[in-house]
């Protein structure tokens, strides 16, 4: 129907009700009145004089690119003009511009652009005695003034108007009505329907897959919440279209795809994730114009700037200075700022690794034991480790990475999350030693405690040797008057009652840091889900959330200030220049070593790029999982390759080594997901995806790189706020890993276990002995990790893709594909629940027993709404 207005509107469907039955001229014109009346709703006030109609706007469609005639041809957009009034006419309608003083902006926001709307009118008059049914498509959708409640345009109208006393009957039909428009197949099906017979065949198919509640079940008073996951419709369509089934066929998915793909030529994976990432550059900068991107780089900034100064600091100590928090900080710099420009994947955010760490400590006690160059011979390492990534990268070798499972993917980031737990408690109680408290006070004799500097009576040799070599004479000191460090720098005594063996008891800085450590970690989670709270305006929660981690740092660090307990802080070098001055920031490669160093050094740097191709390729992998939805592709070659690029300029200048660090970058991606703005009032957002930019790494790396000429201001963060923020990101890391949810099953009756995908195809018995390989696994890498041994952890790694093909001998394989895929929970549920709505029983499964008379009572359910709807349609014509 061609319609610009609700007078052509009613005029028709009376026109087209005249054909079917006269209605008489006086029914006639008070029909069309009814119909023309001045709609009110629910945010106005209620008049007295209108009759008892109800208009409800009950639907919201995203428009076509193109729209359909009655005939269901398409026909190219067009914009609506007013057509003159026929005189048939006697009750005008207003048809002025929207007002938009008296709509719902609020409500306005929730609809997407673009969107159609379905009136639904129905009611009783008493001047009838059969009712008035129209189904309505108009061609083009025009704006109906005064109608729906948002000014958007209209596409269908449903029209009951009968006889009195059967008010509550067409009421649920108008109901029915309703969410028959809102399912997304009958949707089409009202679009492109010819006649009645096409409505009504998508009537049958809808009820075909509805789900009826037994009177008595449950209260229809109560308002049944909406799901938090809404099973997709597109097999619905697909089999519509086909008439077939498409049984598992998408449901065995792996994630492999063209960016694994082995090229067979040079460089070919290289360049075509060059070519895949090079048209979404310039929106890599434009998409971070969000808040939420601001909020991720302070909180990260925060979170990485305390691991990168802390490992300069033990690798300082390990290398006595030749490699230090300077040069640390100057590295991680450099690196990510490179990496944020031109990697693949730009979420990935780089760190330093324990590994790492073990490998320098060893090279350095080699290097003094033999009387080598040290950083000439990280040179030799570094360049050679360089150009074996170069090499995998020019041979494709991360293709490799689809062998790269969930079992080895979950293994080792669960590994990484409990190190950054375990570190941070670590931390806590490490400080302790360094602030003594006296666990034996009495409070009546406060007044006599005391801690003085003395001349040790019967000094070490070791004391005597430190002495000697620094021009310390014992008897020329005034060790009373000393104050602590440099009692503690002269290798003095401390004696008295208020003294601890390694110094002075210093009241309230530990348990402090344990408050600050505590509330941090709580008051980060509590801000984090203030998004779900129902406190102030939708946006206000969303910033709050936002900035939830960069909020509780700003509160504890002003909360510290204020209260003045000297808590640790911060430290960060406000100089730029090498920790030593016998080093510049050129390092030879080969120094004062000999020539052959320079290729048996090649060895250590097999080592060095398995440690890095690992570490590197399962954080990429964990990042593009495909339960993140990110839209831009990714680059393991180019990632890699800028790594390695990166790894040979840090040898060169004697910097430190960085590599893709996996709880930084989960909690990178974490602070930048996206959810639906256009959700209806009570429906959960809808998770779209990742904010894909370059800006927030870009940022952080540049901060970090200007944080020398900061010191000012970031020597006021405490130390144990920063070791809250590492537990709070170990354990918001956790989330999502199905093997954590599976160590829970241990302890869980059947009863009461999770509506968990796998348990319904793989016995409880063989999730089970899944679950205790893979912890096995775990607390093997741990041991490792954490021995004299952790140089060979890379190895460990890898073997567990061997494990994991062993597992074949034990499993089926279509068990694996349910426990050991990297297709995302929620989605692998949403193509199980289609198939059942679909009617697919697979044999054996629990859905195949038949109890009651439920079936029965669904095929007469549905003839009874189908019976009403076909009757008031045929009574009509």
């Amino acid at each position: 129907m061609r319609a610009s207005s609700v007078e052509e509107v009613a005029d028709m469907v009376l026109d087209q009700q005249e054909t079917v039955g006269p209605l008489g001229d006086e029914v006639r014109r008070k029909v069309r009145e009814s119909l023309l009346k001045q709609h009110h709703h629910q945010n106005q006030k209620k008049l007295a004089n209108r009759i008892p109609i109800v208009r409800s706007f009950a639907d919201k469609k995203q428009s076509e690119p193109q729209s359909t005639d009655k005939n269901g041809q398409v026909i190219p957009p067009q914009t609506s003009l007013p057509i003159p009034n026929d005189g048939k006419a006697e009750v005008s309608r207003e048809n002025s511009a929207v007002d938009f003083s008296k709509i719902d902006l609020h409500f306005m926001k929730k609809i997407p652009p673009g969107a159609e709307a379905s009136n639904v009118l129905v009611g009783e008059a008493e001047f009838l005695d059969k009712p008035v049914v129209a189904f309505v498509r108009l061609s083009p959708a025009v704006m109906l003034n005064g109608l729906a409640e948002v000014p958007i345009v209209t596409r269908f109208l449903f029209i009951l108007l009968g006889p009195l006393g059967k008010g509550p009957q067409y009421h649920e039909i108008g109901r029915s009505i309703a969410t028959l428009m809102t399912d997304e197949v009958f949707h089409d099906v009202a679009y492109k329907a010819k006649d009645r017979n096409d409505l009504i065949a998508g009537i049958d198919e809808f009820l075909d897959q509805v789900t009826v509640l037994p009177p008595g079940e449950w209260d229809p008073s109560i308002r049944i919440e909406p799901p938090k996951n809404v099973p997709s419709q597109e097999k619905r369509k697909i089999a519509a279209q086909t008439g077939t089934d498409l049984g598992d066929d998408e449901v065995h998915e792996g994630h492999g795809g063209p960016e694994l793909q082995r090229t067979g030529r040079f460089c070919g994976g290289l360049l075509l994730d060059i070519k895949r990432k090079a048209p979404h550059y310039l929106s890599d900068y434009t998409d971070a114009l969000s808040l939420q991107c601001l909020a991720s780089f302070l909180f990260l900034y925060c979170a990485c700037m305390s691991p990168v100064i802390t490992f300069g600091g033990l690798l300082g100590e390990a290398t006595e200075g030749r490699i230090s928090a300077i040069e640390s900080l100057f590295g991680a710099s450099m690196t990510g700022i490179a990496y944020s420009l031109f990697a693949g994947q730009p979420l990935t955010i780089l760190g330093s690794t324990g590994p790492v760490l073990v490998f320098e400590k060893i090279l350095y006690k080699f290097c003094k034991e033999y009387g080598l160059s040290y950083l000439s011979l990280r040179t030799c390492i570094g360049l050679w480790t360089a150009f074996l990534c170069l090499l995998l990268v020019a041979t494709d070798a991360s293709s490799l990475v689809c062998y790269i499972t969930r079992f080895t993917e979950e293994a080792f980031a669960s590994l990484i999350c409990i190190i950054f737990i375990y570190e941070a408690l670590e931390k806590l109680i490490h400080l302790g030693k360094h602030y003594p408290i006296n666990m034996n006070n009495n409070l009546d004799k406060l007044t006599r405690y005391s801690c003085s500097c003395v001349e040790p009576p019967d000094p070490s040799n070791a004391t005597l040797r430190y002495w000697e070599q620094n021009n310390i004479t014992a008897s020329e000191i005034y060790w009373e008057a000393l104050e602590v460090k440099d009692c503690i720098k002269r290798r003095g005594e401390f004696v008295g009652s208020a003294c601890g063996p390694h110094g002075p008891y210093i009241p309230d800085v530990l348990f402090w840091s344990v408050v600050l450590f505590f509330s941090t970690v709580f008051m980060s989670a509590f801000l984090k889900e203030f998004k779900f709270t129902r406190y102030f305006p939708t946006k206000v929660r969303a910033v709050i959330s936002d900035f939830a981690v960069f909020i509780t740092i700003f509160t504890m660090v002003l909360v510290d200030y204020v209260l003045g307990v000297p808590s640790p802080k911060l430290k960060v070098p406000s100089v730029f220049k090498p920790t030593r001055d016998d080093r510049g920031w050129l390092i030879s490669p080969l120094g004062g070593n000999p020539w052959w160093t320079t290729i048996i050094t090649v060895i250590p740097a097999l080592l060095c790029t398995i440690l890095i191709f690992m570490d590197q390729q399962i954080t990429a992998v964990i990042i593009n999982r495909k339960e993140h939805k990110l839209k831009k592709g990714c680059g393991y070659h180019l990632d890699l390759f800028v790594v390695g690029i990166m790894l040979g300029v840090c040898s060169i200048m004697g910097l430190p080594w960085f590599v893709a660090a996996t709880v930084l970058s989960i909690s990178h991606v974490n602070s930048l997901k996206l959810e639906s703005e256009c959700s209806a009032p009570g429906e959960q957002p809808k998770f779209l995806g990742i904010r894909e930019q370059r800006f927030t790494g870009l940022m952080i790396f540049l901060l970090m790189g200007c944080s020398v000429f900061m010191t000012s201001v970031l020597k006021y963060i405490p130390m144990p706020v920063l070791y809250g923020v590492f537990l709070y990101m170990g354990a918001s890391s956790l989330r999502g890993i199905q093997f954590f949810d599976r160590l829970k099953l241990f302890g869980m009756p059947a009863k009461h276990q999770p509506d968990f995908i796998y348990l319904r195809y793989v016995p409880l018995r063989k999730v089970h002995l899944f679950t205790i390989i893979q912890l096995s696994c775990l607390v093997m890498l741990w041991v490792i990790k954490t021995s004299n041994y952790a140089i060979v952890f890379p190895m460990m790694v890898l073997a567990l893709v061997f494990i994991r093909k062993l597992m074949d001998c034990f499993f089926t394989k279509r068990e694996m594909s349910w426990l050991d895929d990297l297709m995302p929970e929620s989605k692998k549920k949403k193509l199980k629940e289609d198939e059942e709505e679909q009617g697919v029983i697979r044999p054996g499964s629990p859905e195949a027993w038949s109890w009651g008379s439920g079936p029965l009572r669904k095929e007469k359910e549905k003839e009874r709404i189908r019976g009403s709807i076909l009757k008031f349609t045929q009574d009509t014509g």
